[in-house]
């Protein structure tokens, strides 16, 4: 990897990642990193940056990562960003991948601790748990 792409996208951690985490700026390694930091365990996720690519570049590396590592899930950080979008093209041919959008910490910790289910039953539990990780504190109107 040549320096002009270290800001842009990190190798896959491994061979058999179940899953790939793919966003704007420093947002996949930011909270892969967490993720690594709660667990212990830092293999699960290969990532994804947008930066600097364009949508073809983005869907080919998208493509690239799925075929070495493995995996079935991408998990992108807006609903209608260019890394959903490059995800919902490769489902197009790749039935076998799901695409789980506005991931969040929660979702991301959930995947993990449940790594004896197939990756796909795994990220729709997990959409569940980051969905109802949102909350509002505090009372309307507070300072």
């Amino acid at each position: 990897m040549s320096s002009a792409d270290e800001g842009t996208r990190r190798e896959p951690m491994g061979p058999s990642s179940r899953a790939l985490v793919a966003g704007h700026g420093d947002f996949s390694a930011g909270i892969v990193s967490a993720v690594a930091q709660i667990t212990g365990r830092d293999e699960v996720f290969a990532v994804l940056s947008n930066r600097g690519l364009g949508a073809d570049e983005i869907e080919r590396t998208m493509r690239e990562t799925l075929l070495a590592t493995g995996a079935r899930v991408i998990f992108t950080d807006l609903p209608a960003g260019s890394c959903t979008i490059a995800a919902r093209r490769i489902q197009r041919d790749r039935h076998d991948v799901v695409v789980v959008t506005g991931a969040n910490l929660a979702t991301l910790l959930d995947f993990v601790f449940h790594g004896e289910v197939p990756p796909v039953d795994a990220a729709t539990h997990a959409a569940d748990k980051g969905r109802a990780s949102l909350t509002v504190l505090g009372a309307p109107g507070a300072r």
